[in-house]
């Protein structure tokens, strides 16, 4: 409860939903990859073309040495845990820079690692400015990882940074677009319900938001209709307060970037069905918001907004290819998803969809066991799964003659 508190202090997370998924997660995290430290285990290989042939060459997984993560303002606690638990589990020391505007849990964490008795400096954490602190990390020679999730511009200069010093390995989620693909013959109920959250989940501050949704021509009207009802029924408030739904903005920049992006909306002819406003009280509070007939062409259907804004296409009844092609119509390939209750369809737009996680009558169900990354310039590398320690290892070869 005191974690959840300062994360809803930090970020404007609703405490809720910061008990739950900041900190629930963070917990679950952990005790993951706990379990997979003792079972790090290389293999035995058989080879042939050396002579003599009494031979014996095994492989071990071995710890990278110093870690650099670089982690972003939407969930203060919970990418730190994604990446620090299977970072430490591989056998690393980690040097971890929250974003600026949020490191109230990232220096709470560390405070509980000393009380868990983690040896010094196995775990550290430099607070600061990313233009600095985040450069210094790309930079030392020390360093011989850096594990970034954020903006797709940073992550660039992180490479090239990583790559100009001492040629670090490198993994990155950046940002996303990600289509959600609602088709006439789904569950009405659920695709209204699961398409809200898709979007307004932790006030739309989650890499894998929907950026944009595509509604099958004839259920068009109807889902649009039950979304907007339903977004007026939302709290918009204090993140303490235990009855809120929707919290306040991170930051103030955050908010006048999407009060402008709303305004593009406008401007480009995309219809404006609700919000697209900062709310008239203290804070930075900003309205869930609403666009239909976004184009394909228009800025708010290429670019992230990051914040509570539906962008609603219709498509036409039957056009599965068609639709398929404008939702990988992107540089981004974080995730996805498909509403449909025909199995044989739900398949194949999952195997066409170009991302790195599908969701398929749902959203938002990321799990510790399961890989998460994207494609394309939302990055590459994972976190999560046993596929993450993959990021936190090399392997040696090791070749004996007997």
């Amino acid at each position: 409860e005191e974690l959840a508190t300062i994360e809803a202090i930090d970020s404007g997370a609703v405490y809720t939903l910061a008990l739950k998924t900041h900190v629930g997660m963070s917990i679950q995290t952990f005790r993951y990859f706990a379990g997979w430290c003792d079972k790090i285990q290389g293999c035995t290989i058989p080879i042939n073309q050396a002579r003599p042939n009494r031979n014996l060459t095994f492989t071990k997984r071995v710890p990278i040495g110093v870690c650099g993560i670089v982690i972003p303002w939407n969930y203060p606690l919970m990418m730190p845990a994604w990446k620090t638990a299977a970072c430490l589990a591989a056998g690393n020391t980690v040097v971890l820079k929250p974003a600026q505007v949020t490191p109230l849990t990232a220096v709470k964490f560390a405070e509980l690692t000393a009380k868990a008795g983690f040896p010094k400096g196995v775990v550290n954490i430099l607070p600061g400015a990313g233009s600095l602190v985040g450069q210094r990390l790309s930079d030392h020679p020390d360093v011989r990882k850096i594990g970034f999730t954020g903006s797709t511009p940073i992550g660039k200069q992180i490479m090239k940074s990583c790559a100009v010093s001492n040629v670090k390995k490198v993994s990155l989620e950046l940002g996303g677009k990600s289509p959600l693909i609602i088709f006439s013959d789904c569950d009405m109920d659920k695709a209204v319900r699961m398409g809200m959250s898709s979007v307004f989940f932790n006030k739309g501050e989650n890499c894998i938001a929907a950026g944009r949704l595509f509604v099958e021509e004839s259920i068009h009207d109807l889902f649009v209709k039950r979304v907007v009802e339903e977004v007026k029924k939302m709290k918009i408030g204090d993140p303490l307060d235990r009855s809120t739904d929707h919290g306040p903005q991170n930051h103030r920049s955050h908010l006048d970037k999407l009060v402008q992006y709303s305004d593009t909306g406008v401007k480009e002819g995309a219809t404006l069905v609700h919000g697209g406003k900062q709310l008239d009280r203290p804070g930075f509070f900003f309205q869930p918001t609403i666009f239909t007939n976004v184009e394909d062409h228009m800025y708010i259907a290429k670019e992230e907004s990051f914040g509570p804004i539906m962008i609603i296409s219709k498509f036409k009844d039957g056009d599965v290819d068609g639709v398929l092609k404008r939702a990988n119509d992107t540089e981004f390939g974080l995730a996805s998803g498909v509403f449909t209750k025909d199995i044989n369809k739900a398949l194949y737009v999952s195997d066409k969809l170009q991302a790195g996680t599908v969701f398929v009558n749902t959203y938002n169900k990321t799990d510790v066991a399961s890989p998460f990354g994207g494609f394309k310039q939302s990055g590459f590398g994972k976190d999560l799964g046993e596929e993450a320690l993959n990021e936190y290892l090399k392997t040696k070869a090791v070749t004996i003659e007997y």
